[in-house]
């Protein structure tokens, strides 16, 4: 409406500029003075003035400025958002839908994944082609190891030769730690039960293998087969540089102590050349992460949640493990919080009749799937 207002007045405006303009050229064309005018001279002079202003005004709204802004769209938009950080374009965007708010970083942490809201955050690390497989091996009727296995293909090569490992019992850490994450490739595990929290952290470190697609620095893509790669702790005085909320406040977190998580979280770093094959690693194409953690299996539910926004094809199940020695039987109901999936949920089956959960679709951090188990009724 009010373009159109703009229009139509402009419209206007050229139009009255060629009525002075022909008013001018009409006092020059039938008044002749019998001796020298000034006003004679200046109309003579200005007539063709107005009649050129309005020409232009006209033709500019008549035929120019429709194209000119459609082209200008067309080239420059692209461009100039292409040079935005993703968080400053997503942020601008949400603020003109939804107002200034603080929460609306969490809708762009959810979107973008962590990274992507960093300061320097210009590579996003968002996988295409994502399938995992949760297994559940029961050690004894309290305990059992929950196994994982993750495979990443990432949109762009991830330019990084290093894997970060979080694990933490802390609810608070276990929400944050994604958002909050300096890097842009890593894994978070939840151990439920703090009691559990340094022998399940001993397991994972004893269990994980990594495999990954790579490019070395002489551009040449390249394949590591899974292996162990020794983890290396990072001191706690050196941990604000892999997590913000310990270098500065973190909407809705103050700025944390590492002093107050030392007894809650771990953090590692893997240097993945270390599987390369004397090749040193430039950037991460794909990666596949096998892992183990110690969980309590009077707790009945175990989950997986992407660490990054993934496109995942589907996620697989085995609990044919969990019963051993004098364990109940069991039965297990699959629980996605997701946009959607393909595959009927929500009843409860034997553990041999489990099926793959088809998902084809993305996930963001805060989505991902349960698998829930009780004694087995009837």
């Amino acid at each position: 409406m009010a373009a159109a207002r703009r229009h139509t007045g402009a419209l206007v405006v050229a139009l009255s500029l060629l009525v002075v303009a022909a008013a001018d050229l009409t006092a020059v064309l039938l008044w002749q003075p019998t001796s020298r005018s000034l006003l004679h001279d200046v109309l003579v002079v200005l007539w063709p003035l107005p009649a050129l202003i309005g020409l232009l005004v006209g033709a500019y709204e008549l035929f120019l400025h429709r194209r000119l802004v459609t082209e200008i769209s067309r080239i420059t938009g692209p461009s100039i958002v292409e040079h935005l950080l993703p968080g400053d374009v997503l942020k601008t965007f949400l603020s003109s839908i939804y107002g200034s708010n603080d929460a609306n970083q969490d809708v762009i942490s959810g979107v973008l994944g962590g990274h992507g809201v960093q300061p320097h955050g210009k590579d996003l690390t968002i996988s295409t082609n994502t399938t995992v497989r949760m297994e559940l091996q029961g050690i004894d009727p309290t305990t059992y190891h929950l196994v994982i296995t993750q495979t990443y293909n990432f949109r762009h090569n991830v330019p990084v030769d290093r894997f970060v490992i979080f694990a933490t019992s802390n609810v608070l850490l276990r929400d944050t730690i994604s958002a909050a994450c300096r890097y842009p490739l890593f894994e978070l595990y939840y151990i439920t039960d703090p009691s559990l929290f340094l022998d399940s952290v001993d397991d994972l470190l004893g269990s994980a293998q990594i495999a990954v697609d790579y490019v070395d620095h002489a551009g040449s893509v390249r394949s590591a087969a899974p292996s162990q790669i020794p983890p290396v702790e990072v001191r706690f005085d050196q941990w604000q540089n892999y997590l913000t909320f310990f270098r500065e406040p973190m909407w809705p977190l103050p700025k944390l102590s590492p002093h107050d998580h030392m007894g809650d979280l771990r953090i590692f770093e893997c240097d993945l050349s270390a599987i390369a094959e004397d090749h040193m690693v430039r950037a991460i194409q794909g990666l596949s992460i096998r892992s183990r953690t110690l969980q309590r299996t009077n707790e009945g539910f175990c989950y997986w949640q992407p660490p990054y926004p993934s496109y995942v094809e589907q996620i697989s199940f085995d609990a044919r493990g969990l019963g051993v020695g004098e364990s109940p039987e069991h039965e297990f109901a699959i629980m996605p919080f997701l946009f959607r999936s393909n595959t009927v949920t929500g009843q409860w089956l034997k553990a041999a009749d489990l099926d793959d959960l088809t998902v084809r679709s993305w996930l963001l951090p805060g989505h991902g799937v349960a698998l829930m188990w009780r004694e087995a009724r009837g």
